[in-house]
């Protein structure tokens, strides 16, 4: 196979001598990791591997088996034979996986099925021999503040009530600012549920409408956000997603108004499976439970009042992780510090990007556009990952950044954040108009998003002609406003970077903000 691939092969003449040889290639991040999280959940068990221990960490691998542990426990009290079988054989693949990987770190939790078997204990031992480290146990009181610091790690400052249905409990924890206030759990996890219930959803129904009746009282969040983690209700909300046609097919911060939600959740509740127009998109394994997940969003909804459902693809293993950093640590903008990183990894110059975000706020200043402090963070990361798509066909670059930047793994941001920062990147590319753009990602933004993805676009298009994407540059120009035209200040020095495309460029934006033209000024 060698001899064959030899005459195809460039010389690998840009690799350092030995970088081949090592496991980490250069788009790989430094620092405490990678790191792995095995996650034995009452229905799933997981294995998480993230690149480091960080703010905005990247997950690496992820593999999850269905043993349904917590199956059986309600009526017998133990863990059953054949499902503890399938976990500990998923749990050696998992720990060889992570080995393989060069985990520094491997944390090993454990919640509701195990805590509450009786032969819980004997599992424990078993995990641990496997791995070669302690079984972290969590309790319930454990499992609410974790999915919430989990939430809390998803996204900026959230404020509300945070749900995480497993196979075995339900917990509920309030959230304010992003600290975690007051939990509770309840036996309504989808395992659990349907045995309890013996596969009815009626009775389910009366089950979970009275073990929640008292939450509304001490947990509500009329007019807030609820939170929901949890692999059923992220099923319930991709077969939601595709029902409506929605645009944007990720699942973290995907929202639906509480009332959609309530009536959605009845709907698939009492209805059979089968005929649900697009329950192809969920998998076959979450089916079953899909019902009873519907059942308790619909109580929860009908006990705490929240304004919106919304979903969240961090949990308890995000909050154990998130846990373990500094405060100094927590305390960073996600979305900001994944942007950074991509900077690094992606664009011609990290620094020229970094320089954007203060040009472009004096750019929007000279224009005269105020800004909130949210629009001025999504400006930011916008500048931060403007040029990732260099390494494209020209013909492609903003079609290719739209979509690298809609679809990314980006936490501490909704879709129509999203969608700002990637149409902004579309118009840096393409132009202003929008007429190969499609319907579909303008659904997700406001005229009032749209109109400021547009104009950074086209501040972004004049500070790269000025740089050519290089650093230094872009911070000795100026934009002010002159009385009825834009100005460019650029120093004598950089003279020669004046020009007829420059002055084009300068002008679209200019009548962007409403001025009659723009001009180059040397100071």
């Amino acid at each position: 196979m060698d001899s064959l691939l030899k005459p195809i092969l460039p010389s690998r003449s840009y690799v350092a001598p030995g970088a081949l040889d090592g496991q980490r290639a250069p788009g790989r991040l430094t620092g405490r990791g990678p790191v792995a999280v095995i996650d034995i959940g009452s229905n799933s068990v997981r294995l998480v591997i993230y690149e480091r221990l960080c703010r905005s960490p990247t997950v690496l691998f992820n593999e999850k088996t269905l043993a349904g542990l917590g199956r059986g426990v309600g009526s017998t009290g133990k863990l059953g034979d054949a499902t503890v079988e399938q976990a500990l054989a998923s749990i050696r693949r998992f720990k060889f996986l992570a080995d393989i990987e060069g985990c520094t770190e491997l944390h090993i939790l454990a919640t509701a099925a195990v805590r509450d078997a009786r032969n819980g204990e004997d599992f424990i031992a078993a995990v641990e021999k496997i791995c070669g480290t302690k079984l972290r146990l969590l309790s319930g009181e454990d499992e609410a503040r974790l999915s919430a610091m989990g939430v809390a790690s998803g996204f900026l400052r959230p404020t509300g009530v945070v749900g995480d249905l497993g196979g075995g409990s339900l917990e509920l924890v309030t959230l304010r600012d992003g600290e975690v206030g007051n939990g509770r759990t309840f036996p309504l996890g989808g395992i659990r549920l349907e045995e309890a219930a013996d596969g009815s959803v009626r009775k389910a129904e009366k089950i979970a409408a009275d073990l929640l009746a008292e939450a509304g009282a001490s947990m509500s969040c009329e007019g807030r956000p609820f939170y929901a983690v949890g692999g059923t209700w992220r099923s319930l909300a991709r077969l939601h997603m595709f029902e409506i046609g929605y645009p944007l097919h990720v699942m973290h911060a995907y929202s639906i108004a509480a009332d959609e939600a309530l009536e959605f959740s009845r709907v698939v509740a009492r209805r059979d499976t089968a005929a649900l127009d697009q329950i192809g998109v969920v998998s076959k394994s979450r089916r079953s439970l899909l019902p009873f997940g519907a059942v308790v969003m619909e109580k929860v909804i009908e006990a705490l009042k929240p304004s919106k459902v919304v979903i969240s693809a961090l949990g308890v293993r995000e909050g154990h992780l998130f846990e373990l950093l500094t405060p100094q640590e927590r305390a960073e903008d996600p979305l900001l510090e994944a942007a950074a990183e991509l900077a690094y990894l992606r664009s011609r110059s990290p620094r020229h990007a970094e320089e954007l975000v203060d040009w472009s706020a004096g750019a929007f200043a000279a224009l005269g556009l105020a800004e909130t402090a949210d629009e001025a963070r999504l400006r930011a990361a916008a500048c931060l990952v403007s040029d990732l798509g260099w390494r494209a066909h020209p013909d492609y670059r903003g079609e290719q950044s739209l979509n690298l930047i809609a679809h990314g793994a980006f936490i501490g941001i909704d879709h129509p954040g999203r969608a700002y920062i990637a149409l902004a990147n579309y118009f840096r590319h393409v132009g202003l108009v929008d007429e190969a753009l499609s319907p579909r990602i303008r659904e997700l933004a406001t005229t009032r998003t749209k109109e400021r993805a547009r104009t950074l676009g086209a501040v972004l298009r004049v500070a790269y002609l000025i740089s050519a994407s290089m650093p230094g540059i872009v911070p000795q120009t100026r934009l002010v406003a002159g009385d009825d035209s834009l100005i460019l200040q650029i120093p004598k020095a950089l003279a020669s970077l004046d020009g007829d495309r420059l002055r084009k460029r300068l002008a679209q934006l200019a009548k962007l903000g409403g001025l009659k033209g723009g001009e180059v000024a040397l100071v």
